[in-house]
């Protein structure tokens, strides 16, 4: 009779999250049941450490924490959580593999665990008990998580990176929808440049949100860094479009992108400075948060379309791995398996205001796509998304090169004037053949 209740709260639990059902003494009494059912039993005395990427949304952060502590009450396993920038995981998590000491799980960006894919634990078994329980993973998702035949990280969500944009300046400009081409785009930013209401987008080393739009405008003219077979071929006519577009589109920007990271872009819509850029929807959601009147003048589009003539987006991926190096395996796995479950994950989705959009196809159903129009484009980004690898593998070559920032810095020194076309295309080509090379 137990272990039918358990299994009831637990089935009851993935139907009940989705309408917000459960809260909190009845989620508690939930997770204790998922913690006394799981597959995963914590090792005695097992204390973890989690370094994840620092939060943009408040809400998203609390709601995350309030799963740990969830964890933690069911389990009795204190889970001690650092936040770090995105431009820090990686740096943070390659010293940790390398020394073989640090926290117990990293939780970064996009490949990374492909850079030390012999230095993480194989959670094929978590992924398998997730797709089976939860409709499958997207296929950039199992790009992400499989290293030959086995899982050495969970894809946990995306953040869409989509064009965030102000209204009325748009239609000021001429243009009542944002634009769907690549030329639509461009005389669409030079409109807004010339009647005082620039748009930027990061050409610092911006892990997220400048790797994501030179990646975009890359591959939309059918420039790669590498082909199917990851032989080199970035110096091409196409990269030299790509380029040249870009050079076009960067005039356009408001001063002082060369120097931006990952929050610069925020920091300038939500003072009026910027007024579009690619970003996921934390800007709308701190608008929103803090009451500015601009929340209802802002909106979000998919990226323009290219030559090439279908989607090109690059959306970044947060997968979370458990290093070889952790005394408490079985605890993080359980941890993991814990918080892609719906009674917590739906809930934290929703809190995420559509910043977090999960891998897993049955989350596709969470009432966040449909509760505000504004965030709709976010809920296919882990189905539309290319991956860092382009048209190549998902592997340490390609985790590598995007860690040393190879594409972005290639748009970077053309775009502000450090090099011409030709030293661009081949500085770059140099690098990522260092990189690629057998």
């Amino acid at each position: 009779m137990i272990d039918f209740t358990r299994r009831s709260m637990i089935q009851g639990g993935t139907a009940l999250a989705a309408t917000g059902a459960l809260t909190g003494p009845a989620l508690l009494e939930w997770s204790k049941a998922w913690a006394q059912a799981a597959h995963w039993m914590p090792e005695k005395g097992a204390k973890l450490t989690l370094l994840r990427w620092k939060r943009f949304i408040q809400a998203e952060e609390d709601a995350f924490m309030a799963l740990v502590a969830n964890f933690s009450k069911a389990t009795g396993v204190n889970v001690s959580v650092v936040n770090e920038s995105l431009d820090d995981v990686q740096p943070k998590a390659s010293v940790a593999a390398n020394i073989n000491s640090g926290p117990d799980m990293f939780w970064g960006l996009y490949s990374l665990p492909h850079l030390f894919p012999d230095k993480v634990v194989d959670v094929t078994d978590i992924a398998d008990y997730l797709s089976k329980k939860y409709g499958g993973w997207v296929p950039s998702a199992v790009a992400y998580g499989k290293s030959g035949n086995k899982w050495i990280d969970i894809p946990v969500a995306y953040n869409g990176n989509m064009q965030n944009y102000r209204k009325a300046a748009s239609e000021k400009a001429g243009f009542k929808e944002f634009p769907k081409t690549t030329d639509a785009f461009l005389a669409y930013a030079k409109a807004m440049k010339a009647q005082g209401t620039p748009g930027g987008m990061a050409l610092g080393h911006a892990s997220g949100d400048g790797n994501a739009w030179v990646h975009w405008c890359l591959w939309t003219f059918g420039g790669n860094l590498v082909d199917e077979k990851d032989k080199v071929i970035l110096n091409s006519p196409e990269t030299a479009k790509a380029l040249e577009y870009a050079k076009q589109l960067s005039e356009t920007f408001l001063p002082g992108t060369a120097s931006w990271n990952d929050s610069s872009n925020n920091k300038a819509f939500l003072a009026g400075e910027c007024y579009w850029t690619g970003n996921g929807c934390s800007i709308y959601a701190a608008a929103k948060a803090q009451k500015m009147e601009m929340a209802d003048d802002i909106d979000h589009a998919y990226w323009p379309i290219g030559p090439i003539g279908r989607p090109t987006e690059f959306h970044i991926c947060y997968p979370i791995m458990i290093m070889k190096y952790s005394k408490f395996p079985q605890a993080c796995k359980a941890f993991i398996a814990f918080m892609m479950e719906a009674a917590q994950l739906d809930p934290w989705v929703e809190k995420s205001v559509g910043y977090l959009t999960p891998g897993l196809r049955y989350y596709e159903k969470n009432p966040i796509w449909t509760s505000d129009p504004k965030l709709a484009v976010f809920r296919d980004v882990a189905e539309r998304t290319l991956t860092a690898g382009g048209l190549g593998s998902v592997g340490e070559k390609a985790a590598a090169a995007l860690a040393d920032f190879v594409v972005l810095d290639m748009f970077a020194n053309y775009c502000t004037g450090r090099d011409d076309l030709k030293g661009s295309m081949a500085a770059a080509e140099r690098q990522a053949k260092r990189i690629y090379r057998s």
